[in-house]
């Protein structure tokens, strides 16, 4: 039965492990079970702090009489969507024929072969509002695959056409180099009574945000640079004071589902605070008595609360938790604990958190808190980042005889690692936060690692994963080349380039620019007609628009010439190093730390360098 769960590395899947629905992990396993019976498959995708999916699970998945049902027309497959992003970006795409309202839970019916032939989100326990109920859709579910069944496998083999046209390569366009239009799009979604984009639900977007920042921090004066700055600004203040974000614990959940920022979906992702932590960090340095403390009160909560014992960050916080009032009666509630003050929480049980650690999202973590520990210089985070660090590095990379071969691994809990194949956001994200890391810290450990990552998934000038995708969904044809989506956090795709562009900076090895153009290029055309969904597309895209300025300062015994200065610096890498750092750094092959043998600050444009700088007044005025 479901005990299959119960050893589960996803606590999502350990959740339902007491369910009477005979839950069976994503794999083969299931499959071959389906082929056996001749049955579908509920391929049913959600995660630990999906407030409906837990709904779900208290309204369907526990009852009994829906569970003998499941058990005996179905094949029952539970996946968590954060430890297998491919599954559940190949079943939502195929979701998309049947309905416009993506999102989780995701509930998928699959023929054996995998193919989707119907598709929705939350189903209640009884018809609602024009919405069937869970058991109507297993009626005709069933009716359909019993008495129907050409015309089934008719409609899953269509989409599954339809999945490998969407699985093909978008055909490449040249990088733009002018984004008025695209920063004049954006500024045309903002709300301007409420702030933000859009109506309801309302999220945080912070790739596209990211991508104002760097367009605002360009040092020309254009008009559409400035609306960049400004409307990031706008964005980011805004969001500082709403009820998105936890004023008493600092960090900003997922989104609200009103116009206004109220009433807040209150789970507390890894990924969005580790992206806005880099956000206010730029924000702070741009413009200082914008939004002072923020930074500091998103690092704080990803440190105090998410970041685990062992070093690692846990995935999220969960929305619900059990609210105990004055009379000792508790209550599980949505939001509860985060509608107390400080002293009042001190007497609750926090909500849950879904510990496991995954490589990518601790990348996008270490990468938030190496930038803005550098730029607003607080060594703590920066050791944060680094604890960080060292676990992935020695945890979820594969080992083979003692010595790493290069793969990693998706998601860990405690010891116990997953079975889940990593995913090339994996690569991309821990790639490049252990770039910004090297650079934040001088250590040439973290760049040799990154460089190992990025070469791994580069062949023949094109990036792919390692081992390739998901075998259970490469067997039947149903992995997608490449999804370059983004909405909420970077894609694979996006992210491996960004980490390749960022290793030329201090390689100028042109094969990773190389690499990262192209990649851009396949991009480029959707990222510019949909901006709102290609925040860290169009930040790469800018940035190769431009050329390249690199600014290294080297101290000697403590002595820094112009640190502040390089912390602040709107350059494409910066970095603050002793001189032995340097000497380390050019010995493993980083070309831009070479021959830099005295304190001195060293500004270059494509790697031509001016005259050592030993004035900060000097450097200030070159910058």
């Amino acid at each position: 039965m479901a005990a299959r769960l119960a050893d589960a590395v996803s606590p999502y899947l350990v959740s339902h492990a007491g369910n009477p629905v005979d839950w069976f992990p994503w794999g083969e396993e299931a499959f071959a079970e389906a082929e056996r019976r001749d049955v579908p498959l509920l391929i049913s995708i959600g995660y630990s702090t999906c407030h409906w999916c837990h709904v779900m699970a208290r309204e369907s998945f526990s009852d009994p009489a829906i569970a003998a049902r499941l058990n005996a027309d179905f094949v029952s497959v539970k996946v968590d969507r954060e430890e297998h992003p491919d599954v559940d970006a190949s079943y939502l795409t195929s979701a998309g024929a049947f309905t416009d309202n993506l999102g989780w839970p995701l509930t998928v019916f699959v023929t054996p072969q995998g193919r989707t032939f119907f598709a929705g989100t939350y189903f209640p326990p009884k018809p609602l509002a024009g919405h069937p109920s869970f058991s109507q859709v297993l009626d005709a579910v069933q009716e359909a695959w019993t008495e129907r069944r050409d015309q089934v496998e008719d409609s899953a083999a269509k989409v599954a056409a339809a999945l490998g046209s969407a699985a093909s390569e978008t055909a490449p366009g040249a990088l733009p180099t002018d984004f008025a239009g695209v920063v004049a799009e954006l500024v045309g979604y903002e709300d301007t009574e409420f702030g933000g984009f859009g109506g309801a639900p309302k999220f945080p977007v912070a790739p596209v945000l990211l991508f104002l920042l760097e367009r605002g921090a360009q040092d020309d004066t254009s008009l559409s640079n400035t609306d960049a700055r400004d409307l990031a600004e706008r964005m980011l203040v805004t969001m500082a004071g709403s009820p998105l974000r936890d004023a008493v614990e600092g960090g900003f959940f997922r989104y609200s589902t009103r116009r206004d920022w109220g009433d807040p979906h209150y789970e507390r992702m890894l990924y969005d605070n580790a992206l806005l932590l880099r956000a206010y960090a730029r924000l702070e340095v741009l413009r200082p008595q914008a939004a002072p403390g923020i930074a500091a009160g998103i690092a704080d909560f990803l440190i105090s609360v998410l970041q685990q014992p062992d070093g690692g960050f846990a995935s999220a916080q969960d929305s619900e938790s059990t609210v105990v009032d004055e009379n000792g009666v508790g209550e599980r509630v949505e939001g509860g604990y985060y509608a107390l003050d400080a002293a009042a929480r001190a007497a609750q049980t926090p909500p849950a958190l879904d510990g496991k650690i995954l490589t990518g999202w601790n990348g996008l973590a270490i990468e938030g808190l190496a930038a803005a520990g550098f730029a607003l210089d607080r060594p703590d985070w920066l050791a944060a980042a680094v604890r960080a660090a060292d676990l992935l590095l020695g945890r979820h990379r594969v080992s083979s005889g003692g010595a790493g071969d290069g793969t990693l691994i998706r998601a860990s809990i405690g010891e116990r690692v997953s079975a889940a194949s990593a995913t090339l956001e994996d690569y991309g994200m821990l790639a490049s936060g252990l770039l910004q890391l090297a650079t934040a810290t001088g250590e040439a450990s973290f760049a040799i690692a990154a460089r190992e990552l990025v070469d791994v998934c580069l062949v023949e000038g094109s990036f792919a994963v390692p081992g390739g995708a998901d075998p259970a969904l490469a067997a039947r044809g149903l992995a997608l080349a490449s999804d370059p989506s983004e909405g909420a956090y970077p894609s694979g795709l996006s992210a491996i380039a960004t980490a390749a562009e960022k290793l030329y900076l201090i390689t100028a090895e042109q094969r990773y620019r190389d690499a990262a153009t192209e990649a851009m290029r396949s991009v480029a055309p959707l990222a510019m007609l949909r901006p709102i969904s290609f925040g860290t597309s169009l930040e790469l895209i800018a940035r190769l628009a431009v050329p390249v300025t690199q600014l290294v300062v080297v101290g000697e015994n403590g002595a820094e010439v112009g640190a502040k200065l390089a912390r602040t610096a709107s350059v494409g890498v910066s970095t603050v190093v002793t001189v032995e750092q340097a000497a380390a750094l050019a010995a493993a092959g980083f070309e831009l730390f070479e021959g830099r043998e005295r304190a001195a600050a060293y500004l270059c444009r494509d790697f031509v360098c001016r005259l050592p700088i030993t004035r900060e007044a000097e450097l200030a005025a070159a910058l």
